[in-house]
């Protein structure tokens, strides 16, 4: 296994990438109109950066720029790390959930 693989492996069974009960807030700045204008340029940097802002015209929210969620590749050998240490997961107690919970009927709704 490769460095990257153990230092994430280190790492998610450390749980510093998990927050139980946390909840993330994102603040968005407002920016006006004009600054949108005048200010693209800059304003695309920080997009890129991950930053949002909240499009404001004579002070009333109008829009909002967030960036785009891109899509990472993940390796064969850091999803196996990921869940190395995962519990077990009763295939037959899973369907049993899934059958109680969830309407499985193929006859057509509309």
């Amino acid at each position: 296994m490769g460095d990257d693989v153990e230092r994430w492996h280190t790492a998610v069974a450390s749980n510093r990438f998990v927050a139980p009960g946390a909840t993330v807030v994102c603040m968005s700045r407002e920016i006006t109109q004009r600054e949108l204008r005048n200010e693209s340029g800059e304003i695309m940097r920080q997009l890129d950066a991950g930053d949002s802002f909240v499009v404001t015209r004579r002070g009333v929210p109008v829009g909002e720029l967030v960036p785009l969620r891109r899509h990472r590749f993940v390796t064969a050998e850091a999803a196996v790390a990921m869940f190395r240490g995962a519990p077990a997961i009763d295939a037959g107690q899973f369907r049993r959930d899934v059958d109680q919970h969830v309407d499985q009927d193929l006859t057509p709704l509309g």
